[in-house]
């Protein structure tokens, strides 16, 4: 079968952050799990990719300043993607163990006129009208709670959805000056999809760019102490109506992500290598190193 062509894995450099308001605020107390993790590097902030240094980087916000899963894991095989999503043909993705913001990402989508079909954008939405390409650093999520009404989502809101494959994401705990990575995700890391939004830009003199950002909502129970948002996941059944180009109306496509939630994501401590967008490995999933014990974060 044919396999749809990655045209980049690569990193822009300007889509790194300027600001570190509203990072992953934790409070120490309130859920079920247990986590003994290792101690992370003090004063450096885990992020987007760009960095041409040896500190590691800070996740974009979004236009609410808020950052959310700034990095995520995809690690099925083609196959299995195509057999999840509906796909003719496999996609040509590779194991990805990191992906930043600024880079091309694996998405799914139905184009008004199209066939249902897999496609790699640019994380981080440039609006058709913005004035620039590289716009989107700050655009990397939407908020369910305004993005019908905010001018940079609401006509993708209502004629241009996609799902965003993955198998898990990254958040990282402040606790006592220490910031530590955690991946989320579910048992036996499992295949689900971000509920995710895609937009076109043409520029007479660098041609057309492909855009998307990812839709976050209030956190679940399970996931509040590590961040007060997560991404919004949608149910394998919604899929379909989601993707449909034809339904513009807002008042279902509300509801329809008001049924998603938390699907059981389990929450992991991982090495502090995945702190620089560089690294994109299995060892980026590596159990946290031991460390001297230290009050649990959860």
């Amino acid at each position: 079968m044919r396999r749809l062509q990655d045209p980049c894995n690569g990193v822009d450099p300007r889509a790194s952050a300027r600001s570190e308001r509203g990072l992953c605020r934790v409070l120490a107390r309130g859920l079920r799990r247990q986590v003994e993790g290792s101690v992370g590097q003090r004063g450096s902030i885990p992020g987007s990719c760009g960095s041409r240094g040896a500190r590691d980087t800070l996740p974009p916000e979004d236009e609410a300043g808020a950052i959310v899963c700034g990095r995520f894991t995809l690690t099925s095989t083609p196959e299995a993607l195509a057999e999840r999503f509906g796909l003719d043909a496999p996609p040509a993705a590779k194991a990805r163990y990191n992906i930043a913001p600024g880079q091309d990402i694996l998405v799914v989508r139905q184009p008004e006129g199209s066939a249902r079909g897999a496609a790699f954008l640019r994380w981080g939405l440039v609006p058709s009208w913005a004035a620039e390409h590289d716009t989107g650093a700050r655009r990397i999520n939407a908020r369910v709670e305004s993005v019908a009404d905010k001018p940079s989502f609401r006509e993708a809101f209502r004629h241009r959805r996609c799902l965003v494959p993955a198998n898990g994401f990254y958040e990282w705990a402040d606790h006592g000056g220490v910031r530590q990575p955690f991946h989320v995700s579910l048992p036996g890391a499992a295949l689900f999809a971000f509920a995710g939004l895609w937009e076109r830009r043409h520029d007479a003199q660098r041609g057309s760019l492909e855009s998307c950002t990812i839709l976050t909502q209030d956190a679940s129970p399970a996931l509040r102490a590590l961040h007060d948002r997560m991404p919004v996941v949608l149910p394998e059944a919604a899929y379909a109506t989601w993707l449909d180009p034809t339904l513009q109306e807002i008042a279902p496509l509300h509801a329809l992500l008001r049924e998603s939630g938390d699907p059981g994501f389990g929450v992991h401590a991982v090495s502090t290598r995945v702190n620089h967008p560089r690294f994109d490995d299995p060892a980026c999933l590596a159990p946290a190193a031991a460390a001297p014990r230290q009050e649990s974060l959860f």
